[in-house]
């Protein structure tokens, strides 16, 4: 750690960019930071402070710059652009945009901004399985046809969920499911049961073994990062193995799941409904064929977000700066090979 002159502690600089395309709940606007700073005085005075957007001052900044808050950071030869660079923040939870890693400095920690979403995910879970179990989505498809079709639904008390993917939006999905008294299997990377999985889950398998359990399931919520070994995970053949009439979310990333193949099995009956809130590209293009598909519901991707997310970010955000300058490891690294 750089060591302060004399008696004057040193001063880091943190450059905040943004993008002006991006919706106004994730912009790092120059008020956001000045309400930061209010809540959190001390730090601040160790920093000189700066905020961009669309990298119109990103390469004078980044000459000086310590730390830098960016989901979308220069790639090519970053170093040389950077070279008191130490720190990247994300302003997203998701890094797979950046991935593979081998552009990052040595030198450099890459830190996501995991755990904003788990309140609201907690919710929308919820929202979304009683949705699924309720059939909404095929009531929805008969609501714009004119049709008046009956939809009868057992209570959701006592059936399955299967959540691929438990970091903190899948725990929180979890957590939401079983106060509804719903079975909850936690699919993760390596299997195993931990504190948190615990409150969360009743079951936990590999990702390895997900063949043999999403059979099971009444409800799917897919809710992993998506990965080199995530990618596809949710194919035809996988769907296939779900029981018949059983519903679908997702809320993780949509190359998780082969949306070709799940309408495929939306038509046919197969399942009885899927919600979605992630899609490729974003926003989905008036074109694709997703918005008419039946027992379909598209949701903007607004199911794990609030107004909030900049306040939450910018808080950590400093937790985390105090965290640097105490000497202590700094919470949501990115692993570099494990890609979240």
């Amino acid at each position: 750690m750089p060591r302060s002159t004399g008696s004057t502690p040193r001063k880091f600089h943190v450059h905040f960019e943004s993008n002006s395309s991006k919706p106004r709940q994730f912009q790092v606007l120059e008020s956001d930071v000045k309400a930061a700073v209010r809540r959190h005085p001390e730090l601040a005075r160790r920093l000189k402070i700066t905020v961009g957007f669309d990298r119109k001052m990103l390469t004078e900044a980044l000459r000086t710059a310590d730390f830098l808050l960016n989901s979308d950071p220069p790639r090519d030869n970053l170093r040389a652009l950077a070279p008191r660079l130490e720190w990247i923040q994300t302003t997203g939870a998701g890094i797979d945009g950046l991935l593979p890693l081998d552009w990052l400095p040595e030198g450099v920690v890459l830190t996501n901004n995991s755990g904003a979403h788990a309140a609201k995910a907690q919710d929308s879970g919820a929202m979304g399985l009683l949705m699924l179990n309720a059939r909404i989505p095929e009531v929805m498809t008969a609501q714009r046809a004119k049709h008046w079709a009956h939809a009868f639904s057992s209570p959701i008390a006592g059936k399955t969920a299967v959540v691929i993917g438990f970091g903190d939006v899948g725990a929180a999905v979890g957590r939401g499911a079983r106060k509804l008294g719903v079975n909850v299997i936690a699919v993760t990377r390596s299997g195993a049961l931990t504190r948190a999985t615990a409150k969360a889950a009743d079951s936990v398998v590999p990702v390895s073994k997900l063949a043999r359990v999403i059979g099971k399931a009444d409800f799917v919520v897919v809710a992993t990062p998506l990965t080199a070994q995530t990618r596809g995970l949710v194919d035809g053949a996988m769907l296939d193995r779900m029981k018949d009439g059983a519903g679908l979310m997702n809320i993780g990333r949509a190359p998780v799941v082969d949306y070709d193949a799940l309408c495929a099995r939306l038509e046919s009956g197969k399942l009885s409904g899927a919600i979605l809130d992630v899609f490729s590209p974003e926003p989905l293009p008036d074109s694709s064929p997703l918005w008419t598909v039946p027992n379909l519901v598209v949701l903007p991707h607004i199911t794990c977000d609030d107004p909030r997310y900049i306040d939450f970010l910018l808080d950590f955000w400093f937790e985390n700066f105090a965290r640097r300058l105490a000497g202590r490891k700094l919470k949501n690294i990115v692993e570099p090979l494990r890609g979240y």
